[in-house]
Order: C-alpha cells, then structure tokens, then sequence
C-alpha cells in the first residue's frame, strides 16, 4: 500500500505465441536426457513466436481485454518493459497504443533493465497514481528470449506479455511499501547492440541472481519489511521454472529458516505452472507467475505474496503485495489455458526456420508471412518501418 491509500494491480492479462517447441523435440535433436530438461531446469516447452508475431503483436494481445473491460477513459499512461526493444529511439508502446486505438492524451514510455524492467514500470506505475487517484496506468511486460542455436541457453527460451492495470482500489493484488533494493555490476547476461541472441554465464548468473535475492531481502528488512514467515506465496523471475525453488531455497537458508522441499513447494510451486510449459519471457516473467499463482492456488483473499524481481547486470527488487478480497471474480483463467492450450507445435527443423528468419536491413518491401491466428500481426517492414495490422476475424 502506497501511504494510506491502496494502489496496485486491477487487471491482469497475459498472451503468448502462435507457436511452441515441445523439449521433447529439442532432446531428439541434441541427444540430451529429456529428465535434464524435465527435471534439471524445469521445463516442458517453450513458446516460439510466428514469423509475424514480436514484442509489439504479444503486448497488444495482451492489453486488449483489459480495454475491452474497462475502457481507456481513465488511462493516462502506457508504461512498456522489454529487453528485446525493436527500435533504439522509438517505444513499442506507442505501436501498442496505435493498435489499441488509445487517446491522443496519453504518456507512453518503453524501460529497459534486463528482466526486471516491468516492477519499474509498476512502482513508477503506483507513484503515478498515487500522485492522480483517478488516473490508471497500463504497464506492459513483453519479450522474446533468444539464444544461440545449440548453446546451452537454447533450451530456456520463451516468449510472452503480461499487461497490468495499476489503479487506486485495485481488483487483485495491493502493492505494499517499502521496497528492498539491491545493485551490482556484473556481466552475468547481456546483448549488445549488434547482437540478435543474448550472451549469457550461466553459472554465473544463478551467483548473481542469488546475491540479489540476499541483499534486496536484507534492504527490505532494513526498510521495515514484513517478516518471511507472514508470507504465503513468493512469486520469482524465472529463467528457467527451477530458478524460483534454487531462489526461495537460498533465502530461507541465508535467514535461518527449514528449507524442507513441502515448505518450498507450498511457496513457489503454485507460480511456476505458466513458465514451465512457455518458457523465460524476461520482464514478463514475475508477473506469468503471479497469473499462475492467482489461477491456481487456492483461496489467497487477505494473504501476502512476496515478490523478488531480478534483472541481470544486476539489480533486484523485493516488495509485498496483499491479495484483495473478491479477486476471484477478476481472474482470466480460462483466457489464459486458451492462450498456453491453442499453441501449435513445432518440429526441431521448423523451430529453427523461424529462430533464424531475420528481416533484411536494405529499407526494402519485406511483407511477412501469414502465419499467427492471433489478433495482431506484424504485416511488413517497408521503408525501414514496422507495419502492424489487426487481424482478420478480431477486428
């Protein structure tokens, strides 16, 4: 809760891809133990966007039932969070806007950290409307992770967008102060501009990630933080689905606590049910678990969920959230098993087409293919422009 007065999250959405890789199919072409990818990393499947499918398609997918609930009337912002930006000037957020047919009276911003560019965009998001009450603000989280092909990275790809609107007397979730914060420079995972895949160090990113999750505690706690043991559920950044339970076991260890695989399993198990089968989607990822939270678990009304965001290179934030009696009655749950359930699969060898399929850069007509049945596609670069369109059948 910001001050007095309760501001948080009153929608949430999330859309993925037309596409997915079962890691059955990845095992067959590398040779690997499918329990490597079942059980060593957690994973199941991945999401792997068409050919006209981007940040821009997935974040509009994602936001469009949220304006078909409640109107924009009330939306002065549009706070966009990627790591996987299409343009160096230019926010996604505005092609989002576009598509969406938002007023002309509205702020629209793109922020970038790593993974966890989308809890700035909601605590920037609570300070906004706690500055205006009767404003909202829509924050979309949207990503496509991607590797080199035959890296070890390969199999921890995904895509997905998670839209939230942040309001005054939120719905869902009521986001707490303080924040416990927590900033290193390291090179635990990066992308240069002349780079299509991200570089990453493994191991020494699990080192990075769990350092964050010690020292934003630690802040939390010196900020005047609940104590851990009056949380019910923790929702992690997950670049891969076993990343929330390495996570959740290193913080009750650093502060002395059981760290028997129940007690984990009751925190963290429920967040994990989205990531598994669609796979690391960056910014979007906290929030896919707090969607898979909030349809899976039981009855939440009242409980407090701890939230650790982490975004390498490094910085984390750990913050609480209060879920608000009646959520239920606000949830997309079936939305959202139709968003993972209408997927196609994917052979290896389509897989890779699609993952090395790259727009030329001559400023030529380069129409895409027809391929998503989703409700936005990217239609064209022309010009050196991105052409978006709605789809036939959603218009």
């Amino acid at each position: 809760m910001a001050g007095d007065r309760a501001i948080g999250i009153h929608d949430l959405s999330f859309a993925t891809t037309e596409f997915v890789l079962p890691h059955t199919a990845l095992a067959d072409h590398n040779g690997t133990e499918i329990g490597k990818y079942h059980v060593g990393i957690g994973q199941r499947s991945m999401s792997v966007p068409a050919a006209d499918e981007d940040i821009v398609t997935m974040g509009a997918a994602a936001a469009a039932p949220i304006i078909a609930r409640h109107g924009s009337d009330r939306i002065r912002t549009v706070v966009f969070a990627t790591e996987s930006s299409i343009d160096q000037a230019k926010s996604a957020g505005v092609y989002v806007h576009s598509l969406l047919g938002l007023p002309s009276a509205t702020r629209v911003v793109e922020l970038k950290q790593a993974c966890y560019g989308a809890t700035a965009a909601l605590q920037f998001a609570v300070g906004l409307v706690l500055r205006a009450p009767a404003q909202q603000v829509l924050v979309v989280a949207s990503d496509i992770s991607r590797y080199d092909l035959d890296s070890p990275g390969e199999a921890t790809q995904g895509a997905a967008a998670v839209a939230m609107l942040v309001g005054s007397d939120p719905a869902l979730v009521r986001v707490e102060d303080p924040s416990g914060l927590f900033t290193a420079d390291v090179m635990d995972f990066w992308r240069p501009n002349y780079r299509e895949a991200a570089l990453v160090d493994g191991e020494g990113s699990v080192t990075a990630y769990l350092q964050a999750v010690e020292g934003s505690w630690k802040d939390y706690t010196e900020q005047g933080g609940r104590p851990l043991d009056e949380f019910t559920a923790f929702c992690y950044h997950q670049p891969f689905t076993k990343m929330a339970r390495k996570a959740h076991h290193h913080l009750l260890n650093t502060r002395g606590h059981d760290t028997d695989e129940d007690r984990i399993s009751r925190a963290v198990g429920p967040t994990t049910a989205y990531n598994t089968v669609i796979g690391n989607s960056y910014t979007a990822s906290t929030y896919l678990g707090l969607a898979s939270l909030l349809d899976q678990a039981d009855d939440l009304t009242g409980r407090l969920i701890g939230f650790l965001s982490y975004g390498s290179g490094s910085f984390a934030e750990f913050f609480a959230g209060a879920v608000v009696p009646g959520y239920r009655e606000h949830l997309r749950t079936p939305a959202h098993h139709e968003a993972v359930n209408r997927r196609r699969p994917l052979d290896y060898a389509a897989f890779r087409r699609l993952h090395t399929r790259s727009f030329p850069a001559d400023g030529g007509d380069h129409p895409t293919p027809t391929q998503t049945t989703g409700p936005f596609r990217l239609a064209a670069l022309r010009d050196h422009k991105r052409i978006y369109e709605r789809c036939q059948g959603h218009l």
